[in-house]
Formats: structure tokens, sequence, C-alpha cells
């Protein structure tokens, strides 16, 4: 599988839909979401390179993806 980055955020937002399917992405702090993210498999870039725009991007994508299977 390609590696992943914090720009990738269909394929994150894929990955936590998946390993957390009845989350609701906005009952999820952004340190929650940070570690998490760290967590998806083939995660591979800096975790340090975080911040709250890129958080809230894979969020709001997250919540596509939790609309989509939730509808």
């Amino acid at each position: 599988m390609p590696k992943i980055y914090w720009s990738d955020v269909e394929d994150i937002a894929i990955a936590l839909s998946e390993r957390f399917p009845d989350t609701d992405p906005l009952t999820v702090r952004f340190t929650d979401l940070h570690q998490w993210v760290t967590e998806v498999e083939d995660f591979t870039d800096d975790p340090a390179a975080s911040n709250e725009g890129k958080l809230e991007a894979i969020q709001m994508a997250w919540l596509e993806e939790y609309k989509d299977t939730h509808r």
C-alpha cells in the first residue's frame, strides 16, 4: 500500500471511517484525531507537521464518509 501523508485527506478519512465506523467525527477532539491519524496503517508523515487546518480538513472529509454510511 502506498505511504500516507497529511495531505492524503480522503485516504485518511476512509481509514478512520473503517476503524471507527460508529464515531461521529464532530465529537472527536483534535488531540485524539491527531493520534488516530498517526496510527493509520501506512501513515509515514511527520506527526509534528500537523496543524489545525489539516486536522479540520480530515475531520470534514471523515464527516462526509460518516454521512454516506449513516443515511
